[in-house]
């Protein structure tokens, strides 16, 4: 199971690279708007819908993705219109998801599942193809490198369950590695990347560390956002379509999280 995982990994990071690196914006949209459509099914079935109206949510959720491409020409993560986004994801990662996982999602909340969707699923999407390269890769790994360390550091020495109820794995220790080792990778950045390096001098330091934080604690809510909905629905998986990881939603739950949260802070960034 192990060397089915590593070797997924190993294909979708590939793919991941190619696209970002080799695609024009117009080419890499249509990649993303079927990332959508695959994560839009998924998350209908997982809120209780069946076959037929999950794809009709998932050519919805594409559809309202592509007119936000067309409509907010061009894409630039600082335009009022792209904050505008950023900004009602951040509200709802920052309010809605925390007060509705100390809740608990009901049996009956499968339509205003659905709207959540939306929000979980568009605005992310719009920042995988309006950030640069660079941006967009710096900001998956910090999610990729959050969550290895999380998992590492809560197998090695997790004793303090975060949320039994929701994801019974993940642990107070887990979380408190993976936030230093964003931190250290964040750290290295700013020496690494000139670009971001001329931007976070002085004050700005303290700014730019919270920033970090914050993006380590959307993860974590994005992470157990999706975990709560396959607990409500009884399931492992979000799908099956990828061999060892399950499905897309179980691959993108941390990013669709902290990418339009990402786009947010680096647009406050490069602003000042």
């Amino acid at each position: 199971m192990f060397a089915v995982r590593a070797l997924t990994a190993a294909v979708l990071l590939a793919a991941l690279f190619a696209a970002v690196w080799l695609l024009d914006r117009n080419a890499f949209a249509v990649v993303v708007a079927a990332i959508v459509a695959l994560g839009a099914r998924e998350w209908a079935r997982a809120a209780g819908f069946a076959v037929r109206p999950a794809l009709a949510y998932a050519v919805f959720c594409t559809a309202a993705f592509g007119a936000c491409v067309a409509g907010l020409q061009p894409l630039q993560p600082a335009s009022m219109p792209l904050a505008a986004v950023w900004l009602v994801a951040l509200v709802f990662w920052a309010a809605v998801v925390p007060a509705w996982l100390l809740r608990g999602l009901s049996p009956a909340a499968g339509r205003v599942l659905l709207a959540a969707g939306v929000v979980v699923l568009v605005p992310s999407a719009l920042a995988m193809v309006a950030l640069r390269p660079d941006a967009l890769l710096a900001l998956l790994a910090l999610v990729w490198i959050a969550d290895t360390a999380a998992y590492l550091v809560g197998r090695a020495c997790g004793r303090r369950k975060l949320a039994p109820a929701i994801s019974p794995g993940k642990t107070w220790e887990g979380v408190a590695g993976g936030t230093l080792a964003s931190l250290a990778y964040a750290i290295i950045l700013v020496f690494w990347w000139p670009a971001l390096g001329q931007r976070v001098t002085g004050a700005l330091w303290l700014a730019y560390v919270a920033g970090v934080v914050i993006l380590c604690a959307t993860s974590i809510l994005g992470d157990l956002f999706e975990s709560a909905l396959k607990r409500r629905a009884g399931v492992k998986d979000s799908g099956s379509l990828l061999p060892g990881h399950g499905g897309v939603l179980d691959r993108i739950d941390s990013a669709t999280a902290v990418l339009p949260v990402g786009a947010l802070l680096l647009a406050c960034i490069e602003a000042t």
